[in-house]
């Protein structure tokens, strides 16, 4: 298996640290509000990791951080007139209700940053034992980056202009501004009732020192894998790598990835423009969680992603040809699977080349609808035997344990309200009144289902 390191900048043969076992911590949501499609496809990425790792043979323990303190909940909980848990928490409900949607498996440990404070603080005094860290005259604790010689290796920085004693206090803040940045910041009346005590007073954590601390308690001074999007990889990144090998002396992390932006409609997304959507927003339109989730993981993670309405229209197309393929694979299939069928096993094989490869998923899509094209010419030509066909569905079966788009078995058969407007379509159209046929079809979709005209009659599909 293989994968681009973001340090190096070059595709290199992963080999966990120890063993089959891979450690792998991925930059999880800042709960102030709902997550958008952007943020999902990092998430999606992310899945995609964990399911081809887990393919490969491995054996993972992911990390899922939840940032619950930074500058954005703290300003939000106040402009609410609420305390910080009661402010973050139906943002967090709502982040794993929307993981369930999505169809991403559970990571092993979720943290939340309030959770692990005496970590955090326990880090911190690392740093100043290895002098790293000082505390400024506001009673705020800055890393000192001058301390640390490989600072900028990530985002591969040339610090040699960076001026002494520079100090910048916001978790976040430009590229360019390369200074030393707060671990510790020291309460004022901007954060209200959000504060602990620490070894340099009342204050609390910065965001850079929650990731470094709660990976390492979870994973270990040194682990596999850290992921998260370009936008995460300066200062954050940055900061985690400076934090943790400052005060522990080894390496941090053995393989860094990182995921592009998800443009809307070609352009950046923003509230302004009137293309900014939540997951609830898509999902009121009438999308379905894996018609998202397939668009989001088409394309390579590495690449930037387009997202339109349309696009998820051909979502639903293509989920729609690979749903007729499997059922007419399982009403073939008889008794236990038999030999491969020569299409099933170049399917197998294209797209096990894809996804270890970088997590290739145009690749191993691509291999994947070729299997679908050359099985269903099979399948016509009556060359598929109950055996063949058994085998093939356990071949599609395999595939979707990276994907996860295989139609959700709750929605096998309608219910009594879905059946009888499908009667009441049936009637509408011997009748000809297509407008009246046109709205019932939009009333199916709308809950779920999509009704296509045959000339061997109306035919059902779940979308979900």
């Amino acid at each position: 298996m293989k994968l681009y390191n973001t340090m190096s900048r070059a595709v290199e043969a992963f080999t966990p640290l120890n063993g089959t076992k891979v450690g792998l911590y991925t930059c999880g949501p800042t709960v102030y509000n709902y997550a958008h499609i952007g943020n999902y496809r990092a998430y999606i990425f992310e899945d995609i990791l964990r399911r081809v790792l887990t393919f490969a043979g491995h054996d993972v323990t992911q990390v899922m951080n939840l940032t619950d303190v930074d500058d954005k909940t703290i300003r939000g909980a106040i402009e609410a007139g609420v305390s910080l848990d009661d402010y973050t928490r139906p943002y967090k409900e709502a982040f794993f209700e929307d993981l369930k949607t999505l169809r991403v498996e559970p990571a092993e440990h979720y943290p939340s940053a309030t959770e692990h404070i005496e970590e955090m603080i326990r880090l911190i005094e690392r740093l100043f034992e290895n002098e790293a860290a000082y505390q400024s005259d506001d009673g705020s604790v800055y890393f000192n980056v001058s301390a640390y010689a490989d600072y900028g290796k990530l985002a591969h920085l040339d610090i040699s202009g960076l001026q002494s004693g520079a100090r910048v206090a916001q978790d976040e803040y430009e590229k360019d501004n390369v200074a030393d940045f707060a671990l510790w910041k020291a309460w004022d009346e901007a954060d209200g009732d959000v504060v602990w005590d620490s070894p340099w007073g009342r204050g609390r954590p910065g965001w850079h020192i929650e990731c470094s601390a709660m990976s390492m308690k979870y994973l270990g001074e040194s682990f596999d894998i850290h992921t998260g999007g370009v936008d995460n990889m300066f200062p954050h990144h940055e900061n985690e790598i400076a934090q943790a090998e400052a005060a522990t002396g080894k390496p941090f992390v053995q393989t860094w990835l990182h995921c592009e932006h998800l443009r809307v409609n070609g352009k950046k997304m923003a509230k302004s423009l009137g293309n900014f959507f939540t997951l609830r927003d898509l999902v009121e339109k009438g999308y379905t969680g894996r018609e998202i989730r397939y668009l989001l993981l088409s394309a390579h993670y590495r690449q930037e992603l387009n997202f339109t309405l349309s696009a998820l229209d051909a979502a639903r197309t293509a989920l729609g040809r690979l749903d007729e393929f499997r059922a007419r694979l399982t009403e073939k299939a008889e008794g236990e699977a038999g030999s491969l069928p020569d299409w099933a096993a170049a399917g197998r094989d294209g797209f096990r080349a894809g996804v270890e490869d970088d997590l290739g998923m145009p690749q191993a899509l691509a291999a994947l609808f070729d299997m679908v094209h050359n099985g269903n010419r099979a399948l016509d030509a009556g060359d598929v035997d109950g055996a063949g066909a058994a085998a093939a569905l356990a071949v599609l079966d395999e595939m979707d344990s990276v994907l996860a788009l295989k139609p959700d078995a709750a929605a096998a058969g309608p219910d009594d309200a879905v059946q009888a407007l499908l009667d009441e379509r049936a009637t509408a159209r011997r009748e000809k009144q297509w407008a009246d046929s046109d709205r019932i079809r939009d009333e199916l979709a709308a809950m779920g289902w999509e009704v296509r005209d045959t000339p061997e009659g109306q035919k059902l599909r779940s979308l979900a």
